[in-house]
């Protein structure tokens, strides 16, 4: 008894190691490049995939994400997550912060505190929410909420890249806080191998950026 035990055990060792990378070697990817019509990178901007003929429902992830709140501005200022999941905002300095948003994604307000909010925020509406400080108007960043979990943000080098994707075709658009014109726009359908990379440029014309100055301190170098 004790042998066969054994060998079932080994046999399905075997049959888990030649599965696994099978499964791993059925994903593709896609390598995104972001660049504005003066071919310069485009930071911050995200890339999303989503299957055709499909409502790609992202299930909620394990944990919480989080926005910090660091010498007064928020960080990151472009977060990317899927819906369903919760957000922390964490004051870390040495003032309060006052955090709210009007978006019809997702309206909340946390009163003025400082350290860590014991209830995270759910964002469970697809969209892109944009947040802000009632004290300090500069500070201003914008959660963007995914309906599939193939999703990647650019990077100061304008490229991003999507992972795990299984092989099929794609609707893969692009948003920006800055895109001037619709995000649907942006889309374009790519077919994922079953291994391998794709790579694909978008260039974006962008709006000017309007996002207030930080204010000086009166009588003092530095800001606010």
């Amino acid at each position: 008894m004790t042998r066969l035990v054994v060998g079932l055990v080994a046999a399905m060792a075997t049959v888990c190691a030649v599965a696994g990378p099978a499964r791993v070697a059925e994903a593709g990817e896609i390598h995104a490049l972001v660049t504005d019509p003066a071919n310069h990178p485009v930071e911050d901007a995200v890339v999303v995939a989503v299957p055709e003929g499909q409502t790609a429902t992202a299930p909620v992830r394990a944990g919480r994400e989080v926005v910090d709140q660091v010498d007064k501005e928020f960080v990151p200022y472009v977060k990317p997550i899927v819906v369903g999941s919760q957000v922390n905002f964490p004051n870390k300095d040495n003032i309060r912060h006052h955090v709210y948003s009007f978006s019809p994604a997702k309206t909340f307000e946390l009163p003025l505190y400082a350290g860590t909010p014991a209830t995270p925020v759910v964002f469970d509406r697809k969209g892109v929410v944009t947040i802000g400080c009632n004290i300090h108007d500069w500070m201003i960043a914008h959660i963007y909420v995914i309906e599939t979990p193939y999703f990647g943000k650019t990077g100061t080098d304008g490229k991003a890249r999507l992972e795990n994707l299984p092989p099929g075709r794609y609707a893969v658009r692009v948003w920006h806080p800055r895109l001037q014109g619709t995000e649907e726009s942006t889309s374009r359908t790519i077919t994922v191998e079953r291994s391998g990379a794709v790579d694909a440029t978008w260039q974006l014309a962008l709006k000017q950026e309007l996002r207030p100055r930080r204010s000086p301190v009166p009588g003092q170098r530095g800001y606010r």
